[in-house]
């Protein structure tokens, strides 16, 4: 029912096309700009994902995308990057302030945006950043991050690496938590 959904879905992006719900979902919740959006890869007969990219084949984000009602539509369930991980908090996790974020990353100069996301709040309740490696080999970040809880709502936590040129959004990772 929608408790599950409400449990599994990072944003309700559903759309009758899996493509369409993966670029809703890059462009108007992880900020890329015109992405080049991968076919469908079926994990099974009702779930997969779709790899998209900033125009540059080499760093791809993938979007995990899932069937979860009769209507066929598409729900977003997260997106993660060869480049960005998280190891903690996981996915689904119930958080609350401080809160400690660890995991790799490589990304320009070592700098990976972070936002934490309420489920109805239009701003981030909080932005920074943390830094890994700037080589192409993905180094350790570590950071403990305060916010003001939103209150027992859903959630997510976002990593975004931006391009050195223009700023624009080149790869990303989100995933669902819980506050608590």
């Amino acid at each position: 029912g929608t408790d599950v959904i409400a449990q599994e879905v990072l944003l309700r992006h559903a759309a009758a096309f899996v493509r369409e719900a993966a670029t809703s979902f890059a462009v108007d919740y992880l900020g890329f700009t015109d992405p080049v959006i991968g076919e469908f890869q079926a994990g099974d007969s009702r779930s997969g994902e779709v790899e998209i990219s900033a125009g540059n084949a080499t760093l791809t984000t993938v979007v995990f995308v899932r069937q979860l009602t009769d209507d066929d539509s598409w729900w977003v369930l997260g997106a993660a990057s060869e480049n960005i991980t998280v190891d903690e908090p996981t996915q689904g996790a119930v958080v609350s302030s401080p809160l400690t974020l660890s995991g790799t990353a490589s990304a320009f100069e070592g700098t990976v945006d972070v936002e934490l996301r309420a489920d109805g709040n239009g701003e981030p309740i909080y932005e920074g950043f943390v830094t890994g490696s700037g080589s192409p080999e993905p180094g350790p970040y570590e950071a403990v991050i305060e916010f003001t809880s939103p209150g027992s709502v859903g959630g997510a936590l976002v990593l975004i690496s931006r391009s050195p040129e223009d700023g624009s959004v080149i790869e990303a990772g989100a995933l669902r938590i819980f506050f608590g």
